[in-house]
């Protein structure tokens, strides 16, 4: 397998300065690179450089552009220092350790701003410092030199290493003074210098068998460095052939990772002598310490295996020279130059650097919410890596370099509909089979009052009854706001109401944090039916949203009301007010009356129905449960009496039902003239309850006044053992013997309408005739209809008895003759006639 020689390796490198020169001059668009070169091992905390300044940054600038560096290498080896303007060292730097034997040895970052945002690439030169003394492979060199050997043979010595580069590595060797061998310093093509030893003259075993020498490699630094090796000498017989490889310069390809134990590639060498001087032994005379861990030589075979794990990424190829030795002594040299190739087994490395989280839901698109920074140690394909997002997110990745994205918004937020995100972020390398790497950016999305509280009902509907109490629930409302913390903090007000807010607010009020509304007075139903209150639910956000809703409040009816009776209308004084005349022919389904009421109550509360509590003839009449219509039940006969009084009951429906009492005066006559009688008997007999009362106590205490004078008398008597008692003759007919016959006068007291006349003979019996009144003249019903009082009957109008008394002792009791008339009331409150 071929490898390109140093020759092209230089020219490539050439190329990618070249092109390195020129890619920013082609390239306007990209940021300039800021370069800086500090020596390696400088101390942490030392400066590299002012980057604020040679950003173009003041120092009252760096709040708001937030300046930060990101780099891709596993180890931050520089930070920003406390001014947050300078560029400084973190950790220590080994330019050895870092770029091997490259040059220039340059590590690259990211300078980070924001407000706005930008990227800017940084290049940090290492310089070499000489702090690596030239190694030699091995500490003794030992020669076998066959004493035959003509003057000018050349024997290598291996070379020495030195990490450091330029006038710090190695530069020269030297040798111990020796007559018989000198130093040729041999430079291969790849720059490096090998010690050869030079034989002046020949040897003589015989005269000195052992020869000791030392070899010393120095360095250009300042002050010089140096290393050595002792070279120890055997001088032996003679041997004609040495032994020859088959290639001067082996050079093999080997790919990293190859399994150990795996046979590299074989070495090959001939030896002409036979018998001992013919036996070939292999064995590495010059190679480097990595190299030896990881290759092994078989010394008979040649075969060279794997014994470690080669990796491309820590070293791309390694050198050794085989040394063949036949067993007369005699030695040939072969170079081996291993490329190591490089396989896809490195994932891509992903750094984030979070910019924006949370993240506001406002934010427009093209926010840059993170810089992603990704390095694949893999070269080629292998290391060309792709990044991409999972899902279909709001998100996406624009390219600022070469190794960095920036991720930002595409379409907007709705925290309310997505309250956090869960960023995947693959980034596959072109290698084949590809490798991918997978980082997860947890991002929340934090809230903006972008939404109003939202009312579950637009309108609510509260049914309260009345005669409440002041303060009782009446309904509550709720409204929801789909934005968080203050923004999503919910407050109750009132707006106003259907009458204005003056008017609507007395009547409830809203707790501002749970929505309830409560009655601020006792609702009266027959006042206020129903009302409607505006209602503001208010977030707290800054400005502050709002909505409303409308409450309706519909108040219920209780049954409060008792039923008031319209007609007939009630009377100032008992026994007053209007009356009914029904004819005697009427028959059954005469219409008397119709009983109206009516109830403030509304519903069932209002519902009335009329029934007949008390009635005269209660058989006479009936009334419409419904209508309040009184009509006859029957046919009126001869044998009703003239008056009739009906009492009527109207109730409601409601729960427990209320009631009304009216009464109806009905008399039953064919004319006015025939029912003026009646009229006259129910206007002197309209005595106030009060009246009766007192007349009943009095009458009771007469009779009990009465009693007792009559066993007082009694047991008088009865002690004299006389005849009648005195009292009780004096009460006798003889008190009234010389005053002859007389009539007392009309007596008419009492709740009767009638006057009494009574008759006292001096005898003792008693004879009961009838006192019949002289008809009433038409001219005493004319009086009464013009307004002048009717004349009184006198007693000499009255009929005389047919006998007169068959005792001298008898007491005529005389039927009674109606008073037509006599009551107070009829002259200042004539009858109302209703047909």
């Amino acid at each position: 397998m071929e490898v390109r020689s140093v020759a092209q390796r230089r020219a490539a490198a050439r190329h990618v300065a070249l092109l390195a020169v020129l890619l920013p001059v082609c390239c306007r668009a990209a940021p300039e690179r800021l370069r800086y070169a500090i020596p390696e091992e400088t101390g942490s905390g030392s400066l590299v450089g002012p980057l604020a300044r040679d950003l173009g940054l003041s120092r009252t600038d760096l709040p708001a552009r937030k300046l930060r560096i990101v780099s891709g290498d596993e180890k931050q080896y520089f930070s920003l220092g406390d001014d947050n303007g300078s560029l400084r060292v973190n950790e220590r730097i080994d330019r050895e350790d870092i770029c091997g034997d490259m040059s220039p040895c340059a590590l690259s970052l990211e300078a980070i701003v924001e407000n706005p945002f930008n990227i800017f690439p940084v290049s940090v030169t290492i310089q070499d410092i000489n702090d690596n003394a030239p190694r030699f492979g091995r500490e003794f060199v030992d020669l076998e030199i066959v004493e035959s050997t003509p003057p000018g043979a050349r024997f290598p010595l291996g070379s020495a290493r030195d990490p450091d580069i330029g006038t710090n590595s190695l530069q020269n060797y030297h040798l111990t003074t020796n007559p018989l061998f000198s130093l040729v310093v041999k430079e291969s093509p790849d720059g490096k210098k090998q010690a050869e030893l030079l034989l002046e003259k020949q040897l003589d075993r015989e005269n000195q068998e052992n020869h000791h020498l030392i070899l010393t490699a120095e360095d250009g630094g300042d002050p010089v460095r140096s290393g050595t090796a002792h070279i120890r000498i055997n001088v032996t017989d003679a041997n004609d052939n040495p032994p020859v490889f088959t290639e001067e310069i082996y050079k093999v390809q080997l790919e990293e990772n190859l399994p150990e134990g795996s046979l590299a590639f074989r070495v090959e060498a001939t030896d002409s002598d036979e018998g001992t001087n013919g036996e070939i032994i292999y064995s590495f005379s010059d190679i480097g310490n990595r190299a030896r861990q990881l290759l092994s030589l078989d010394p008979r075979t040649g075969d060279i295996k794997v014994s470690g794990t080669l990796d491309f990424e820590e070293a791309k190829y390694y050198e050794a020279t085989v040394e063949a030795k036949d067993g007369g002594g005699l030695s040939g040299h072969a170079k081996v130059h291993i490329d190591i190739l490089d396989v896809n087994d490195n994932s891509p490395a992903i750094s984030l650097l979070p910019i924006l989280n949370p993240i506001p839901e406002d934010s427009a698109p093209g926010t840059v919410v993170a810089v992603i920074n990704v390095r694949d140690r893999d070269s080629g394909d292998n290391g060309d890596v792709n990044c991409y997002i999972d899902g279909d997110l709001p998100f996406g990745l624009e390219s600022a370099s070469k190794h960095s994205y920036k991720l930002v918004t595409q379409n907007s937020l709705d925290r309310e509909k997505t309250s956090d995100y869960n960023i995947t972020i693959t980034a596959n390398d072109g290698g084949s089979p590809a490798l991918c790497s997978r980082t997860t950016l947890a991002l929340a999305v934090s809230d903006v009052n972008d939404n109003a509280p939202v009312f579950e009902e637009a309108a609510y509907s509260a049914y309260v009854a009345e005669n409440n109490a002041a303060g009782a629930a009446v309904l509550r409302v709720r409204a929801r706001d789909a934005d968080a913390g203050a923004n999503g903090r919910v407050s109750y007000w009132l707006a106003g109401g259907s009458a204005g807010e003056a008017a609507a607010a007395p009547y409830v009020s809203v707790e501002a944090r749970s929505g309830a509304l409560y009655a601020q007075r006792s609702f009266d139903y027959e006042q206020c039916r129903e009302f409607a209150v505006e209602v503001r639910a208010q977030d707290g956000g800054s400005p502050a949203r709002s909505s409303t809703a409308t409450v309706r409040v519909f108040v219920l009816d209780l049954n409060d009301n008792a039923p008031q009776v319209l007609w007939p209308a009630a009377a100032a004084s008992p026994g007053a007010g209007p009356f009914e005349v029904v004819p005697r022919s009427a028959e059954a389904g005469y219409l008397v009356a119709k009983v109206v009421a009516v109830d403030a109550d509304a519903g069932r509360n209002a519902w009335l129905s009329y029934e007949l509590l008390q009635a005269t003839e209660p058989a006479l009449f009936r009334l419409g449960l419904h209508s309040g219509e009184v009509r006859t039940a029957r046919a009126v006969s001869e044998r009703d009496a003239a008056r009739q009084r009906l009492v009527v009951v109207v109730k409601d429906h409601g729960q427990p039902a209320l009631s009304a009492t009216a009464t109806l005066h009905v008399v039953l006559a064919e004319s006015l003239q025939e029912a003026l009688p009646a009229l006259s008997e129910r206007a002197a007999g309209a005595e106030s309850p009060a009246d009766l009362q007192f007349y009943l106590v009095l009458a009771l205490a007469l009779l009990c006044a009465l009693f007792v004078l009559s066993v007082a008398l009694a047991v008088a008597a009865r002690v004299r053992r006389a005849g009648p008692p005195a009292v009780l003759r004096c009460l006798g007919a003889e008190r009234f013997a010389a005053a002859g016959p007389a009539f007392p006068a009309d007596f008419c007291e009492g709740t009767l309408p009638y006057s009494y006349n009574l008759c006292v003979a001096p005898g003792r019996a008693v004879a009961e005739c009838a006192l019949l009144p002289a008809p009433l003249p038409s001219r005493a019903v004319d009086d009464l209809l013009s307004g002048d009082p009717p004349a009184m009957l006198t007693p000499s109008s009255s009929r005389a008895p047919a006998e007169p008394p068959s005792h001298p002792d008898a007491v005529q009791v005389c039927k009674p003759t109606p008073a037509l008339f006599s009551h107070p009331s009829l002259s200042s409150h004539p009858p109302r006639l209703l047909v």
